[in-house]
């Protein structure tokens, strides 16, 4: 049953030992993301999934490990068991760091997603996230276009900003829209397919969600970034 939901980006600036002397800046999205996943947490779920952006649809069941030594810290998270071997992709490395941060010592699990996953199949995950246990939470990491201004990774493409418009809007709704996966391939945003899952997953006749906020919508750097709080009516 899905109790609660947190969605975050994944940059790996969000780890002050990664954006040094440029970690205030980013303070008012990190207290966001602690934000929203206090509530997750206070929801009491049995497990929690971290869902990201990977290079390949793979599921970390048992969990894994993730490091930021390529960004010249010596940082390393861990996921559920820590196994050795199974390496955590980026994102789900930022949002193991972030239920670290947390204080979560409980049942912990990965699904990366790449994005060329179709919306049937990520709705499709959503649901078998659901019933996985009693009480089910999602982290969710992704981030919006990364092509909001000149300075973006992507430069600037004027269908961006229109493009993380709606999703704000779906993210405090409560109701992501099904979200065009060529378009946001073009706009590199790489949250799209967690999203997706997210969608599939409180999508729920029994359980609409009830309480959604938006916390946190700016793109400091060209690149969208939310944070979303979502819970289902009890």
């Amino acid at each position: 049953m899905f109790v609660a939901a947190a969605v975050c980006p994944c940059p790996p600036l969000l780890l002050p030992e990664v954006a040094v002397g440029a970690a205030p800046e980013l303070d008012p999205l990190r207290e966001a993301c602690d934000e929203a996943l206090f509530a997750m947490l206070a929801a009491e779920p049995d497990l929690v999934w971290v869902v990201g952006p990977g290079p390949e649809h793979r599921l970390f069941d048992r969990g894994g490990v993730g490091g930021f030594q390529g960004f010249g810290v010596d940082v390393t998270v861990g996921l559920g068991e820590r196994v050795e071997g199974e390496m955590l992709p980026p994102g789900l490395a930022v949002g193991a760091w972030l239920l670290e941060r947390a204080g979560w010592e409980g049942p912990a699990k990965g699904l990366a997603v790449p994005d060329y996953l179709e919306w049937p199949l990520c709705r499709e995950n959503g649901v078998e996230l659901r019933e996985s246990a009693e009480r089910v939470a999602l982290l969710v990491m992704g981030e919006g276009s990364a092509r909001r201004t000149v300075k973006a990774p992507g430069y600037l493409d004027e269908r961006a900003e229109p493009f993380d418009a709606s999703v704000a809007a779906g993210l405090a709704s409560g109701r992501l829209p099904q979200v065009d996966a060529e378009l946001a391939f073009e706009l590199m945003a790489s949250g799209r397919a967690p999203w997706q899952v997210l969608a599939g997953a409180a999508d729920s006749d029994e359980q609409p969600v009830a309480s959604a906020r938006l916390l946190y919508d700016d793109a400091p750097y060209g690149v969208g970034y939310f944070v979303a709080s979502w819970s289902p009516g009890v």
